[in-house]
């Protein structure tokens, strides 16, 4: 790859639109459900299934459920999306409060 290809990448990677948001781990064997947040969804699933297949995971439970389930038995939904903010500390307010707010409306246990 050319010196201005490699460049014209790595920028449009920088400029990209990344979404933030809340995101829901469901067991289907016992219906646990577990609620996140990520300043990027669209890489939160990859890194939650390699930290779990790892054995790795700071969730002592979720890792116990993977464990116990297997991979087949979990499933990732983003529950809500939210707009892109300016300011990074705004963002994390927000999440903290919907990571809340998700909690509490699924009765699942926070991750």
């Amino acid at each position: 790859m050319k010196r201005e290809d490699r460049r014209a990448v790595v920028d449009a990677y920088k400029k990209r639109k990344v979404a933030g948001g809340i995101y829901a781990v469901r067991c289907a064997e016992t219906g646990d459900c577990w609620v996140g947040r990520a300043p990027d969804l669209s890489k939160i699933r990859n890194r939650l299934w390699f930290t779990l297949g790892q054995g790795v995971s700071l969730n002592q439970a979720l890792q116990s459920a993977w464990k116990q389930h297997g991979e087949r038995a979990f499933s990732l939904e983003v529950v809500e999306e939210l707009e892109e903010e300016e300011v990074a500390f705004v963002r994390e307010r927000v999440l903290k409060e919907r990571l809340d707010h998700w909690v509490a409306a699924l009765k699942a246990k926070p991750i």
